[in-house]
């Protein structure tokens, strides 16, 4: 029996990097479709779901991608609206890697030292990859802040987190260099998952900040999130602090996202969002 792994992309094309870990996952096939929302995914997933007998359909995966976390949520809260019973298949969402580069971050961090009790500014942390670490790090008991420029936005994204995981942290607005080295100040660790070039604390802001224990950078565009970081960095020490770098953490991701194309074949009644995915995280770092 093949196993089919079906991308689903709500962008206009299914993305080649997802296709391309999709087939080293361990998918016999990949077949992807793009553009798809929740009103017009029904006939895609009734395709899935009703072609194999119950002993088979654990051969039969969907995965979730595309540019837009907030789309690739719909699309996942609609597809489990039209399961019913055995008649579903395993799905995993990783829009924009989102998901599993968050996890790889936070399990790498958690690899250097305790997270319990600490706090965690995450400088660009409204974007998905932000929000989804905020979520892990506060389940694993640290005290978690989003940071944007703008307070506003920080709050609508520590509100998202909230309603959609039922996890608390909290929003910080700093728009410049000196404001979110304030922002810093007291935290234990700093994570920056912002926009790719742009660099959002300066190494003056963190090197002899004696609070500040680690620091993880998923920015692999120069100029880098955090100045004075670099991507390769595995865990490195500098001026006294743990440091990962984006290609550092970025190998995790990679292993982390095929694993979880491997598993989503174990079972056809399986979620892969951003708990059970860092759950998977977790044992592999």
């Amino acid at each position: 029996m093949k196993k089919l792994l079906f991308q689903l992309d709500t962008d206009p094309h299914a993305a080649v990097f997802d296709t391309v870990v999709g087939f080293d996952g361990g998918a016999d096939h990949v077949i992807g479709h793009g553009g798809c929302a929740p009103d017009n995914i029904r006939a895609l997933v009734d395709g899935a779901i009703f072609t194999r007998s119950p002993k088979e359909k654990k051969n039969t995966a969907l995965f979730i991608g595309g540019s837009d976390m907030d789309a690739g949520e719909k699309l996942l809260d609609s597809i489990q609206k039209i399961f019913f019973a055995d008649f579903r298949v395993s799905v995993m969402l990783d829009s924009n890697g989102s998901n599993t580069t968050a996890a790889a971050a936070v399990a790498r961090l958690m690899s250097s030292g305790g997270i319990s009790g600490k706090k965690v500014v995450i400088l660009g942390g409204t974007g998905p990859v932000g929000q989804r670490a905020a979520i892990m790090l506060a389940r694993e008991g640290a005290d978690v802040a989003l940071c944007s420029r703008n307070q506003g936005r920080a709050q609508t994204a520590c509100d998202a987190v909230k309603n959609r995981f039922g996890v608390d942290v909290s929003a910080l607005g700093a728009a410049t260099n000196e404001e979110r080295a304030k922002a810093v100040e007291d935290a234990q660790i700093v994570i920056a998952t912002g926009a790719g070039g742009v660099q959002l604390l300066a190494k003056e802001h963190w090197q002899d900040n004696p609070n500040i224990e680690m620091l993880a950078d998923a920015n692999a565009t120069p100029p880098l999130g955090i100045e004075g970081v670099d991507m390769m960095d595995k865990g490195a020490v500098r001026n006294g602090k743990i440091v990962w770098g984006a290609i550092g953490f970025g190998a995790l991701k990679l292993a982390l996202h095929r694993a979880c194309i491997a598993k989503l074949f174990d079972r056809n009644d399986q979620i892969f969002d951003a708990e059970e995915i860092f759950a998977l995280a977790k044992t592999m770092s």
